[in-house]
């Protein structure tokens, strides 16, 4: 029901963008500073041990640059990556055709490594601790265990759903970092260097109002900053200002706090049908005519983000400051005072 300008998911016409635009370098990486620092220490370390780093895990919401940072540890540890997903690796044998094709020092990047199924798990604690793999051949009786010694490789695993790794696997990456939502002032120099990469003229105060709408992710203003530049190419000279800036995000509906159709949707479902929640996300998802996963990975983290959305025990709940943003009346009830 909802334009997809302001998913933090990656869409098709991303890639190509995200590629273009994508940091090459620490310095190049604007936001996440705690992270970078702890990163080149790690790297740092390795190097003058002469050693691959540890398994890094970095989880957080989609779009903040997890997959980016996989490519420039890579980088700056002068190796080469593999880039995979979780589904994608649907049989062991699948894995052990990967991990044997690497060199020593490689990185293999796993996105989405929450999806990794239970078997392809067990198989890379070996891997992951002892740089072996144990390979079953046959069935049966007859059945034997061929164990091979895996090139000394570093995994860097992504995901959004930390919670759903096991905690096996959690237990063995030997550094774990959270990537959170951009600060605003972050989020502008990322748009004013995208718009220089791809050739693009756009006044600070556009920068800003582009910026205030993007989510506070990386992605997402990338995104906006392109159907900006197309609206500002077919109905001006190519110049973005605010002016235009603002016309063009009006006509993608997205107000001046980043909320696009469904997120005033989801608000108002549980605001109008009811009475402000709590509601489960089983019943909130039919409501609204969304799945419970988009709802839950999508528009959940900007709306707590935001503060217009509250969870408890008993379910999602609208916060005063999502009344007075939608211009709805707020009646304060006795549950509320948490808010």
């Amino acid at each position: 029901m909802s334009s997809p300008v302001t998913t933090p998911q990656q869409l098709n016409e991303d890639r190509s963008l995200d590629s273009t635009l994508r940091p090459r370098s620490f310095e190049e990486y604007m936001g996440q500073q705690k992270i970078k620092e702890n990163l080149k220490i790690l790297m740092e370390a390795a190097k003058k041990r002469k050693e691959p780093i540890e398994h890094v895990l970095l989880y957080g919401s989609a779009g903040l640059g997890k997959t980016t940072l996989g490519h420039i540890i890579a980088k700056e540890m002068n190796c080469n990556i593999k880039v995979t997903s979780g589904p994608a690796i649907e049989k062991v044998g699948d894995l052990a055709s990967i991990l044997t094709n690497l060199q020593d020092g490689d990185v293999l990047f796993i996105d989405e490594s929450h999806r990794i199924n239970k078997t392809i798990e067990e198989t890379l604690y070996p891997a992951m601790e002892d740089f072996l793999l144990d390979i079953i051949i046959g069935k049966g009786p007859s059945a034997r265990t061929l164990r091979l010694e895996l090139p000394r490789f570093t995994l860097i695993a992504a995901t959004t759903r930390i919670g759903l790794l096991s905690s096996p696997l959690r237990s063995r990456f030997g550094a774990t970092y959270r990537l959170d939502f951009y600060e605003q002032p972050d989020i502008e120099k990322i748009i004013s260097r995208s718009a220089q990469i791809l050739k693009t003229d756009i006044e600070p105060t556009a920068v800003q109002m582009v910026a205030q709408r993007a989510r506070f992710t990386p992605r997402v203003a990338n995104r906006l900053l392109k159907r900006t530049r197309d609206y500002a190419q077919v109905r001006a000279d190519g110049l973005i200002n605010k002016k235009l800036a603002q016309e063009a995000l009006k006509m993608l509906e997205i107000d001046e706090m980043g909320l696009e159709l469904a997120d005033r949707h989801i608000l108002e479902t549980m605001i109008k049908k009811f009475n402000g929640g709590p509601v489960g996300l089983q019943a909130l998802a039919a409501a609204t005519n969304e799945e419970q996963d988009t709802i839950e990975e999508i528009y959940e983290p900007f709306l707590l983000r935001l503060g217009f959305l509250a969870r408890t025990p008993k379910g999602r709940q609208a916060t005063k400051l999502a009344y007075d943003h939608l211009g709805l009346k707020y009646v304060q009830r006795e549950q509320d005072k948490l808010f």
